[in-house]
């Protein structure tokens, strides 16, 4: 492959995290709508598919971002095998190292969010839930 063809799988890549990042985060920020609006005090069949539609967009996220994350790493591992000295080239094989935040961090953060929710489902206000 060709410098400029592994640059475009570069952006392109990147673009498939930007793109994976969007409905898990809308779909937090609409459970926390919903949290607040009252669901706790809805049936527990509600309250299980929101939980459970909230692990879906999470888990399709991840698995978006991980795939892009590790394509990325790939590339750049490609980038650097060529003999090039492209300023591009070098910044891509550095920053590199930060597509770990994408299969690492992230989740993490996410799965966090996901347990306040759950819990701010489920559990009993004397526990802390919005029940």
């Amino acid at each position: 492959m060709t410098e400029h063809e592994l640059h475009g799988m570069w952006v392109s890549a990147r673009w498939h995290i930007i793109a994976s990042q969007l409905a898990p985060t809308l779909l937090l920020a609409a459970a926390v709508g919903f949290v607040m609006a009252g669901v706790g005090h809805l049936p527990t069949p509600i309250r299980l598919a929101l939980a459970l539609i909230l692990l879906a967009g999470g888990v399709l996220g991840f698995a978006a971002q991980y795939s892009a994350g590790n394509e990325m790493k790939a590339i750049a591992a490609d980038l650097e095998a060529l003999s090039s000295s492209s300023a591009v080239t070098a910044r891509i094989v550095r920053n590199a190292r930060w597509t770990n935040l994408v299969t690492s961090v992230g989740p993490t953060i996410f799965g966090l969010i996901y347990v306040a929710l759950l819990w701010a489902i489920f559990a009993p206000p004397s526990a802390g839930g919005m029940q």
